[in-house]
């Protein structure tokens, strides 16, 4: 096996981190919320950074084509479930976060198997910027959300805190719908891949 690349070797790191941001956020102590959401940040920085590099350097391996996306969904769905298993906000609001992660985790499951469908035609699809606007929305979401139970705990129920904590909940919603829009709009945009070849 040839020696792991910087870009590579970032994703692989993002991977590592995502157990100890969900340790960070399920383990309660004294601002573990927003220990969680700085490991959270620095993960979401490697996403953007192994891309980057990747491009710049002309490192774009196989491997790290592979582990990329999986890096990515795996973050940002244990993020999604370790806010469904936080109880302090009630029932109405597990319910909602259960029905957002439902809908993301569907829409990545149908564009991943299409992108598979492409491949195996010799077809590679790019990401469009419907897709591009959801990944920023539901970044942003889970950075104000996940310290939540922290600053709260700090704060108490200040004005500018339970405006930021709405702002985060609209922008996830915000994401999820995003997340249905990218996803259509994505396999009508490209719905000659299911096309048969005569």
């Amino acid at each position: 096996m040839s020696k792991l690349n910087i870009p590579t070797r970032l994703t692989i790191v993002r991977m590592v981190l995502i157990p100890l941001f969900v340790a960070l956020y399920l383990i309660e102590f004294p601002y573990n919320g927003l220990a969680a959401v700085a490991v959270f940040m620095i993960a979401s920085f490697t996403d953007f950074l192994d891309g980057y590099l990747a491009r710049k350097w002309n490192q774009v391996t196989s491997l790290g084509k592979f582990l990329d996306p999986i890096a990515d969904k795996m973050l940002v769905m244990c993020a999604l479930v370790a806010l469904l298993l936080d109880n302090s906000q009630g029932e109405i609001f597990t319910m909602i976060v259960a029905i957002f992660l439902m809908l993301i985790e569907s829409r990545e499951l149908i564009v991943s198997c299409f992108r598979i469908i492409a491949a195996s035609k010799g077809i590679t699809l790019a990401a469009d910027r419907w897709g591009k606007m959801k990944t920023v929305c539901q970044m942003i979401a889970l950075i104000v959300l996940i310290p939540h139970r922290s600053l709260f705990a700090v704060f108490g129920d200040a004005t500018w805190l339970l405006i930021l904590y709405y702002v985060g909940f609209a922008l996830l919603a915000l994401a999820t719908l995003l997340a249905i829009i990218s996803g259509a709009n994505y396999i009508i945009k490209n719905k000659q891949v299911l096309h048969d070849q005569n």
